[in-house]
């Protein structure tokens, strides 16, 4: 079945590496809402939008594949199952933000770590809301055991990301720039490699969800994206010790 997930086949080179892309909720998941005139638009859509758009960029140099290619459910453990099989170097987690502040705006991007910022809390508890009881206490018990086994390398990812977006995507849209920030996404823990969550920007903001819509944004926020991933990838040493 994995094979459905390979978005491009290439003739690779020894040095190439697999990144797994993760187009966030899906299916009945219709994740953070919007609406542009009359048109409703949901989170689920843009990020897969977005995430193919990403692996035309990084294609002809690595193994890229999609935790999903169409609108279907996907349960958090099903992605981290994804990553394990394709035994992927990088995970990067797609999404669009949301806030009750109509005002809130700006792209931010998170790694895995602990921290104690409350505004974070309220975006892990979007992130992590389908997760209950047992389940969460023993999400939660793996991600101790992973954080610090992941942090230094998910951040190095996350800063040479994030580094491109200050200058393609602040710059170019004047857009407000929420930084790099930790956080405890299960959906990060569980594929027990370097990781992040992009946060493209505010689909309860009428203005930036009309910008982040359209195509020629879409288009530049991934080549910095993509810039960023093949920056970290430059400097990456293959080493995959076992977690456990």
């Amino acid at each position: 079945m994995l094979k459905i997930l390979l978005l491009f086949f290439i003739p690779f080179q020894l040095s190439a590496y697999t990144i797994l892309l993760d187009p966030g909720h899906g299916g009945e998941d219709l994740g953070a809402q919007g609406v542009l005139g009359k048109e409703k638009i949901s989170e689920k859509d843009l990020a897969l939008e977005l995430a193919k758009k990403i692996a035309s960029k990084i294609s002809k140099k690595h193994r890229v594949y999609l935790t999903r290619t169409y609108d279907k459910t996907l349960a958090l453990e099903k992605r981290a199952d994804i990553a394990e099989k394709l035994s992927a170097d990088i995970f990067v987690s797609i999404h669009v933000n949301a806030s009750t502040r109509k005002g809130a705006h700006g792209f931010e991007t998170y790694y895995l770590d602990h921290h104690k910022d409350a505004a974070v809390k309220k975006i892990e508890s979007i992130e992590n809301r389908n997760l209950k009881g047992e389940e969460l206490v023993v999400h939660q018990i793996l991600t101790d055991l992973i954080v610090d086994r992941t942090t230094k390398s998910s951040r190095l990812l996350g800063q040479a990301i994030h580094k491109k977006l200050q200058r393609g995507i602040k710059r170019k849209y004047n857009m407000k720039d929420r930084g790099l920030k930790p956080g405890l996404f299960y959906v990060l823990a569980l594929t027990k490699r370097p990781a992040v969550l992009l946060e493209i920007g505010f689909i309860s903001n009428a203005k930036e969800l009309k910008r982040i819509k359209s195509s020629k944004f879409q288009d530049h926020y991934a080549d910095n994206v993509a810039k960023g991933i093949m920056a970290y990838l430059k400097v990456l040493k293959k080493e995959k010790p076992p977690l456990f």
